[in-house]
This record gives structure tokens, C-alpha cells and sequence, in this order.
């Protein structure tokens, strides 16, 4: 299992938010670049990026800093969120040298341009799927969908989609620990590779994770807790790789 740090950009700054809110911002740095040298320097294996404005706005925003970013370290996996809706944007991203690109709303909105995308660019998509109660939420989590989690990750399994990145919105940036059961669930309904996402605040929820020894969990997107201190990266992967090694 991975531990992928996120660098999450408003406005050019690496912040986070709290539940999607982004009225409810903290910079954590001017200069994400750096902050992705800090990660790299710390052992992570792949970044997430999202481009928060690009959430809102349903295009991308801080497209220059991700490119950057994916030029300084062009051997480091990097999946990309926030505003791709079009095939255009993804080409733009995939010749910047970015790995994958993440659909969310567009995903839940549009199913047949997941489909599309992945004809157009295989082994490059990531579908996002952020969900309160289990239900899908869209649109930078502004509306709440009718479309369960479950159901939809399961009409993606023909597509070739190579992740799916799970949020539990009320966890996210609560440090509270992530959703493990939604997560589970999630894996086990579907043949695709879940990466969890939200809520993580230290080791003790990598262990969780861990714990469920479900293969169909590949990674763990962390933000808040590696910037706050309250989980260290090289730690955390280290406990992955250990549980891995045994195995």
C-alpha cells in the first residue's frame, strides 16, 4: 500500500480544507514545488495533486504549478484532480508529464466520458468518487448526488480505469480517521484498486487499514496529518512495506 502525500492548490498556494470548504482554507506554503520536494525527500512513491479552483471553476486553475511539479520530478508517479472534464485537458496534463488524471464529477455526471477517456488514454484515468452517507457527491462536494458509491464504481469495471480514490466527505480534513468500512466495502464490490482518502490523522489509522488486509486497497492519500506533523510519511510507508514484506 502506498502513502501518497497530497498537495492540494488554491490559488497558486498549497492549503488544505476542511470538508471541501473553501472558505475554511489553511496555507500550509507559497511554493508547492517545495512542498512536493519535501514529500519526495521523505520517500513517498506518488503525489496527488488537486487543483481546487479547477473543482470549482470546472477547469483547471493551477495547471502551470502541476506542471512544474511533474517536470522537476518527471520519474515520480503524480495523479492530478480538480476541473478535467474534457479530453483536452487530459492531453495537456499527460504531455506535462503527469501519470494519471482523476474524473470525479464529470465521472458521476457523464459515466460514457470515463468510458471515452480511458479508450483515448489507457492506464492513464482515475476515477474520484467523494460520497457522504455513501452517496456521490459532486461539483467540489457542493451537491450530493442519488448515485450510490458502490453502484457507480461497479459500471466503471469494463472501462480499464486504474484506481479509484475514495473520500468520505465528512471525514475529510477532520482527522478523525477515514471511513475503513466504506472503504472496505468499496474494494470488495469492485475489481478496480481503491486508494482511501480523507480523515487520516496518524499511524494508528494506516494500522487500521492494514488491519483489514484487503488487496484491493492500494494506497492511502494523506494531507492535513503530514502537515500538521501528526503522521510521518517515511513511517507510515515503512509500516506498509513491513505488513507487504511478511505477507
Amino acid at each position: 500500500m502506498l502513502i501518497i502525500p497530497a498537495i492540494d492548490l488554491k490559488d497558486g498556494a498549497c492549503v488544505r480544507l476542511r470538508q471541501g470548504l473553501m472558505d475554511d482554507a489553511t496555507v500550509f506554503s507559497d511554493d508547492p514545488v517545495a512542498m512536493a520536494a519535501k514529500w519526495v525527500e521523505a520517500g513517498c512513491r506518488r503525489l496527488h495533486l488537486v487543483d481546487l479552483n479547477g473543482a470549482f471553476e470546472g477547469q483547471p486553475v493551477n495547471g502551470e504549478v502541476v506542471t512544474a511539479i511533474a517536470r522537476r520530478y518527471p520519474d515520480l508517479p503524480i495523479q492530478i484532480g480538480g476541473g478535467i472534464r474534457t479530453l483536452e485537458t487530459i492531453e495537456h496534463y499527460v504531455r506535462a508529464g503527469v501519470s494519471y488524471v482523476i474524473i470525479g464529477t464529470k465521472a458521476v455526471k457523464e459515466p460514457g466520458f470515463v468510458t471515452e477517456a480511458c479508450r483515448a488514454f489507457p492506464g492513464k484515468v482515475i476515477v474520484g468518487l467523494d460520497a457522504k452517507d455513501g452517496f456521490v457527491a459532486t461539483d467540489g462536494w457542493a451537491e450530493v448526488s442519488s448515485v450510490q458509491a458502490v453502484d457507480l464504481a461497479r459500471r466503471f469495471e469494463a472501462d480499464g480505469v486504474s484506481a479509484i480514490v475514495y473520500t468520505d466527505i465528512a471525514k475529510d480534513g477532520m482527522m478523525q480517521g477515514c471511513n475503513v468500512e466504506a472503504t472496505v466495502a468499496l474494494a470488495n464490490a469492485s475489481r478496480i484498486p481503491v486508494i482511501a482518502s480523507g480523515g487520516i490523522h496518524n499511524i494508528g489509522d494506516i494500522q487500521k487499514l492494514l488491519d483489514t488486509n484487503t488487496p484491493g486497497i492500494v494506497g492511502a492519500i494523506t494531507g492535513r496529518a503530514i502537515y500538521e506533523g501528526t503522521l510521518d510519511v517515511a513511517e507510515a510507508q515503512a509500516l506498509c512495506d513491513l505488513k507487504y514484506k511478511d505477507e
